[in-house]
């Protein structure tokens, strides 16, 4: 379909912006039948998430992972070599012992958190997408001043090393309130209403498209997608995250995204590609769903084989070790209340069950133990 969002303006230093208009198009969205169809199962896949999501034993901790690997998805796509791995040890290894930037998906998991629960008493607006930016970028690891929660004043562009070579120059510093202005209004109009993948679709693209901060509008934008999903209640469960999808096709996304803000804009494209990736992410976490109960169902089996004193707390540790499969002594410590010599007996038991491993098997002191086949089974497809 061929419809504007913006044109291309000379601006007086001598490169092109992007001046959108008016949000949404005045031109009707008309999908085709093949875009129809994938939308279509992507909601009967989410629907399918949605009533796995109900059965898993521990949702919280479930959740607590998926936003790790959703944090460290969405930052590698920026440059991050950090993982999920990293940041679940962040709360056990000492910070020397880990890659620098794992930092970014500490700040992450913090923004996304705090939208979340911010979502519940401010409705989605610009001023929730400043607060946003405000978590993310606030001590966060960076090579200038990202200037948390502000609005730009100074023209940023894509690619390249100025906006003369830039691949893509977003709108000029006066036009982006009236931008992102539209786009708030788009979010909470009623009127032509769109199917809410297909505006969290179009959402994303246009925020992407006004770039209204200085550093950080991928990441922003990312967690945008998570809770426009969330407050649309497809899902109880924020299990959706599509950042994962998007760094594997890492080419493709920025590609359709410049299509997406072409003049004329191919819409289609970007939304069959953003349906693209709700499908791949729905069947993903709908395996690893599966995986994770048969993990909990045979390893509570293995607690059967203890005795009655020492059965209730192997339990209550393995169901900590579902939100934090990579421990030392003192997390378990505290999970038990034991001392630490009980403690040790504790994890040398699971360690044969085959529940435990020890992360360096040579180290004398300090030493970690993690639930390798939960951190495996929960990456596969990553």
């Amino acid at each position: 379909m061929t419809i504007r969002i913006g044109y291309y303006q000379q601006q007086p230093t001598g490169y092109k912006a992007f001046i959108p208009l008016p949000f949404p198009p005045r031109e009707p969205l008309h999908l085709s039948s093949k875009t129809e169809l994938k939308h279509a199962e992507a909601m009967r896949l989410i629907g399918k998430l949605d009533g796995i999501a109900q059965l898993l034993p521990d949702k919280d901790f479930f959740l607590l992972m998926f936003v790790r690997k959703e944090a460290a998805s969405s930052s590698q796509i920026e440059g991050t070599q950090a993982t999920m791995i990293d940041a679940i040890a962040s709360e056990i290894v000492p910070s020397s012992d880990l890659p620098p930037d794992v930092d970014d998906i500490i700040h992450y998991i913090a923004a996304l958190n705090f939208g979340l629960k911010r979502l519940k008493t401010l409705p989605f607006s610009t001023r929730l997408i400043r607060e946003l930016h405000d978590k993310l970028m606030t001590g966060a690891r960076s090579s200038f001043n990202p200037f948390p929660g502000e609005i730009r004043y100074t023209q940023n562009w894509i690619g390249g090393t100025s906006p003369m070579n830039a691949s893509f120059v977003p709108p000029p510093p006066h036009e982006v309130a009236r931008a992102l202005g539209d786009l708030e209004k788009f979010i909470h109009s009623k009127e032509n209403e769109l199917p809410p993948l297909i505006k969290a679709a179009l959402l994303h693209a246009q925020f992407e498209t006004i770039h209204p901060f200085i550093d950080g509008n991928g990441r922003t934008g990312r967690l945008l997608i998570t809770l426009f999903i969330w407050q649309e209640k497809i899902l109880e469960i924020p299990l959706l995250y599509l950042s994962d999808f998007f760094k594997k096709n890492q080419k493709m996304y920025y590609e359709q995204l410049q299509k997406y803000h072409g003049d004329p804009s191919n819409i289609e494209s970007w939304i069959d590609f953003f349906l693209e990736g709700i499908v791949e992410t729905a069947k993903s976490a709908i395996e690893i769903a599966y995986r994770i109960n048969r993990i909990h169902e045979r390893d509570m089996a293995k607690m059967h084989q203890l005795g009655k004193i020492s059965a209730p707390t192997s339990v209550n540790v393995l169901r900590h070790l579902f939100g934090q499969p990579i421990v030392d002594v003192a997390k378990v410590q505290q999970w038990t209340g034991f001392t630490r010599a009980g403690t040790q007996k504790v994890i040398n038991r699971l360690i044969e069950l085959d529940i435990l491993v020890p992360r360096s098997p040579l180290k004398k002191y300090g030493k970690t133990y993690e639930y390798q086949s939960y951190l495996s089974d929960f990456q596969k497809g990553s």
